[in-house]
């Protein structure tokens, strides 16, 4: 390093001490400081209250893309005075003025206010959604991979956020609809689709569609099925995936319309419409796509 190479070649005396304070390694006859710092190996001391946690702990908080600033904001206070409550001198005085000054500055760029605007939509979406830590984590990465590719301009925040948020359920797999980010964040579908084509063609990213099975037993939870008939609706699309019956379908219409078989095959009385309020699928979709199922694979699932 280079402290140490400085140390060898100007002072011939190896005397290092060590500021537990500051937590360095320096010299007690030159002065250098070893790049390398000390490691405090002592518990950590929780506390009994937040403010106790905060006192005592060696750590700060931890940075999150979710946040504008990343959860590494700036406190600055007004009061031109020093840790011992002494005044500053005229000259450290207008240089905290313009600290202040840039400092403000910085936090009302047109970028900054973007992110705080999306981020704070990104938090209600995620509650109505109850979306994991992992998923909001990477929908805001992904957000600020957008801002930096400078495509923002000219379009809704808002419907951009909806946008992205939808491309990272896919990528992790996580099972929400097209329909269920555009109720959460207030948009229509037809404008959320259009933006989610563009964004996969500018970030170059094609995810793959969700299996309908991921959606079966939210469907059935909410029209009350039994769980007789679910496993069956599980067993109509294992044998539809088999049969390439499912490509380049709708997912969520073939979870509902494989439910719907299910329940006419064990002579439950639940409705169509039923199913197509809890799926948020069109009756004629459901009934297109059961009598499609039976059709091609009724006889396996009656063997």
């Amino acid at each position: 390093m280079l402290t140490e190479l400085v140390h060898q070649k100007n002072c011939k005396k190896d005397s290092m001490i060590t500021d537990v304070d500051t937590g360095e390694i320096a010299c007690s006859n030159c002065g250098a400081v070893s790049l390398e710092q000390i490691i405090d190996t002592a518990a950590e001391y929780t506390g009994f209250s937040s403010e106790d946690h905060q006192n005592n702990s060696r750590v700060g908080m931890k940075t999150s893309l979710k946040m504008a600033d990343r959860g590494l904001s700036t406190i600055m206070e007004s009061q031109d005075k020093d840790s011992t409550g002494k005044r500053l001198s005229s000259e450290n005085r207008r240089m905290f003025y313009r600290l202040r000054m840039w400092d403000r500055n910085s936090r009302s760029s047109i970028s900054v206010k973007s992110f705080q605007k999306a981020f704070t939509l990104l938090d209600g979406i995620s509650s109505k959604l109850a979306l994991p830590e992992s998923v909001v984590e990477e929908t805001a990465y992904l957000f600020r991979k957008i801002a930096a590719k400078k495509i923002l301009a000219g379009r809704s925040t808002a419907a951009v956020l909806c946008a992205t948020t939808y491309m990272t359920c896919r990528l992790t797999d996580t099972p929400r609809t097209l329909q269920d980010i555009a109720n959460a964040g207030n948009l229509k579908k037809k404008h959320l689709q259009r933006i989610y084509r563009f964004l996969m063609k500018e970030l170059d990213l094609y995810p793959e569609t969700y299996n309908p099975m991921e959606f079966v037993t939210r469907v059935s939870k909410e029209v009350g099925l039994s769980e007789k008939t679910e496993r069956l609706a599980f067993k109509i699309l294992n044998i539809s995936e088999k049969n390439y019956v499912s490509t380049s379908k709708n997912p969520m219409a073939m979870a509902a319309s494989a439910i719907n078989l299910a329940a006419v095959m064990n002579n439950e009385k639940i409705t169509q419409l039923k199913i197509s309020e809890a799926s948020g699928i069109s009756a004629v979709t459901i009934r297109d796509r059961t009598k499609e199922i039976k059709e091609k694979i009724g006889g396996e699932i009656n063997g």
